[in-house]
């Protein structure tokens, strides 16, 4: 599927993954209109001040309100579904907020998507999803689970729905990243460190939008995409990026594991030569097989209880390696 002279929406457009997508998309694919769908309107006029193409359209918008995503979505041929509420201590502390954006939202882009007559539409999950232990977690899950099983809502629908998985982003909003490097250009006294056999999957905005944007021609729907990416230990993200300041152990924050699952060893996976797909739980109406992509890429299944996780993942990002993606920035 080629996404030059399509109509795409991103909800949630003004946040890091939302401005990466856009300039990537204006740069290298030429869609014929990109509509940024998002709540804050000091944030889409910070960001049409960047982005003032012709083709650029702002709607000012919450994806728990059906009835604008609809007028929005009207000749949209790509939904990338990306608004959510996504800090871990706001929705704990907030968890009814956290459902409605969270989960009502992903429900009502989905009803509008299939009113709309959207073609494609993928939505961004977390690797809290995975065998979640906190609330943001618990949502996403609920979301992936809601995108899944939107296939077999659709009828004679052209509406295809998946989703992508992925880790943390280095250098978006709330990423551990900016705070360590804001400490050190403050010469701050210590680096807080929850605990120090905490490792995590990490990511570049420019590789995450990439493969959000791939999956969009793989997809055959109902599967999560869930790319082969690098885990490091948060003691030597913290060296990296303030090697002279001491470390100081806080304790793990409520809601946090140690190690992050992005495929856990009682989901059915299969493995490509750089992601995994996760199949759905669920049948659906006319079988898909999901060994093959619509890339033509094919895979094969993982062995029994396997699981992706950021402890025992074999590719590892160095601190040098950290460094050059921080730079790049």
């Amino acid at each position: 599927m080629q996404l030059s002279n399509k109509t795409i929406l991103i909800t949630g457009g003004t946040g890091s993954f939302g401005k990466k997508c856009v300039q990537t998309l204006l740069e290298q694919h030429h869609p014929q209109k990109i509509i940024v769908y998002s709540r804050d309107e000091l944030k889409q006029w910070e960001m049409a001040q960047v982005f003032n193409s012709p083709n650029m359209r702002y709607f000012i918008g919450d994806v728990r309100d059906k009835e604008r995503l609809f007028s929005a979505l009207q000749g949209v041929d790509i939904c990338i579904h990306a608004a959510a509420l996504k800090q871990v201590p706001t929705a704990e502390y907030n968890p009814l907020e956290c459902i409605k954006t969270n989960i009502l939202g992903a429900s009502a882009v989905i009803e509008a998507c299939l009113q709309a007559q959207v073609g494609h539409v993928i939505a961004l999950s977390t690797d809290k999803a995975s065998n979640p232990i906190n609330l943001y977690g618990a949502t996403k899950l609920c979301s992936d689970k809601l995108f899944t099983s939107a296939n077999n809502m659709k009828g004679k629908a052209r509406t295809k729905f998946s989703v992508v998985r992925y880790g943390n982003v280095v250098g978006s909003r709330g990423s551990v990243v900016p705070f360590f490097k804001d400490l050190a250009a403050k010469s701050a006294p210590f680096i807080p460190i929850t605990d120090k056999r905490m490792t995590r999957f990490w990511i570049t905005l420019e590789k995450g939008v990439g493969f959000v944007l791939k999956s969009l021609e793989r997809m055959h729907g109902g599967e999560i995409f869930v790319p082969k990416i690098a885990s490091m230990e948060i003691v030597d993200l913290a060296k990296a990026l303030a090697p002279h300041i001491p470390l100081k152990t806080i304790g793990i924050r409520p809601g946090e594991k140690l190690h992050e699952v992005m495929i856990s060893a009682d989901d059915k996976a299969l493995e490509f030569e750089d992601f995994y797909i996760l199949e759905p739980t669920i049948t659906f109406q006319t079988p898909i097989n999901y060994t093959q992509t619509l890339l033509g890429e094919c895979g094969t299944p993982t062995p029994e209880g396997f699981s992706y996780n950021s402890k025992d993942n074999p590719q590892r990002l160095t601190p040098q390696e950290l460094l050059k993606m921080v730079h790049a920035l």
